[in-house]
């Protein structure tokens, strides 16, 4: 499971260890987990690869995704949603291939999923940095992310970043995986104190009930999931400290290394799509907004 909020990129570091939550899908990967089972054709050896020939030929191109909201999923309706779905549709449509086909899988084996020719591109968010680069190809990211805290109506504790939560001896949650673990402790809390819930959802009944005085998620998380909450409220989103130096994580689909064509032909749909102001819409109805679109690139986020 996201991005900046109007921030100054100047001078924001953007390596580290971004991890984007793995949230609850199970019911999604389980409906249409047998889509998994069937695997596509091994990439040419041809510099580039022929993957966009293929699936133009065929019509169809399978999406590895996670079950997570609001970023790929399956609808009440059994209905395949999400922010990178839905920016396929568009962006395949524009390639010449004329439909989409989720292979839900859980977070974790998205990656292993790709390269063993379970599906043909990842379409969850992910979260670019290097140690995925070093295993995938990414496309340039279609969102960036900041952290925020879910805390008690009018922030009793006044927590706006890690330090405050270290500092003033907060009770702290977060989610399962999540990236803001890492930040946590990097500030100086210790993980073994840390409470881990399984998503946004328990980390606001946490903080509503008292368990905890915060929890921390990502921007887009956390303000939509306070928006019917009588006692809770959303921070400022913020940039994390890593290795001190304000990070910003952006999210991608990522494709195998043999794919460059597809990943580049994707890329220029992509940045048609920026340079218009339709990535924006299409992303509007999951929560994303201005602050989250973005020009950070994969070369930046990979670390080189």
């Amino acid at each position: 499971m996201a991005p900046p909020l109007g921030h100054a990129r100047q001078g924001v570091h953007r390596t580290g260890p971004a991890r984007r939550s793995l949230l609850a899908g199970v019911a999604a990967v389980g409906a249409l987990g047998a889509a998994g089972c069937s695997r596509v054709a091994t990439a040419s050896p041809k510099q580039g690869g022929d993957l966009l020939r293929r699936l133009r030929a065929q019509g169809v191109v399978r999406l590895g995704i996670a079950g997570e909201i609001p970023f790929g999923y399956i609808d009440k309706n059994g209905e395949l949603t999400g922010e990178a779905p839905e920016l396929a549709k568009v962006i395949f449509r524009r390639l010449g291939v004329e439909k989409v086909q989720p292979v839900p899988t859980e977070f974790g084996s998205l990656i292993p999923g790709l390269n063993s020719q379970q599906f043909d591109v990842v379409a969850a968010g992910m979260y670019v940095n290097p140690e995925r680069c070093a295993q995938v190809i990414f496309a340039d990211p279609d969102y960036q992310m900041l952290d925020s805290f879910i805390v008690r109506k009018g922030n009793p504790k006044g927590l706006h970043t890690y330090r405050d939560i270290v500092e003033k001896k907060a009770k702290f949650a977060t989610g399962t995986g999540y990236a803001e673990i890492q930040y946590a402790v990097e500030a100086g809390y210790r993980e073994s104190d840390i409470l881990i819930v399984p998503d946004q959802v328990a980390g606001l009944n946490a903080v509503e009930a008292g368990r905890v005085d915060v929890f921390a998620g990502t921007a887009l998380t956390t303000r939509e999931v306070v928006k019917k909450s009588a006692k809770a409220e959303a921070t400022k989103p913020f940039a994390p400290l890593v290795k001190g130096k304000p990070h910003v994580d952006g999210g991608a689909f990522a494709f195998r290394p043999t794919e460059t064509g597809l990943r580049d032909a994707f890329n220029a749909e992509l940045h048609k799509l920026k340079k218009s102001g339709e990535l924006l819409r299409i992303l509007r109805p999951f929560g994303f907004t201005r602050a989250e679109m973005t020009d950070l690139t994969a070369k930046e986020l990979c670390g080189g």
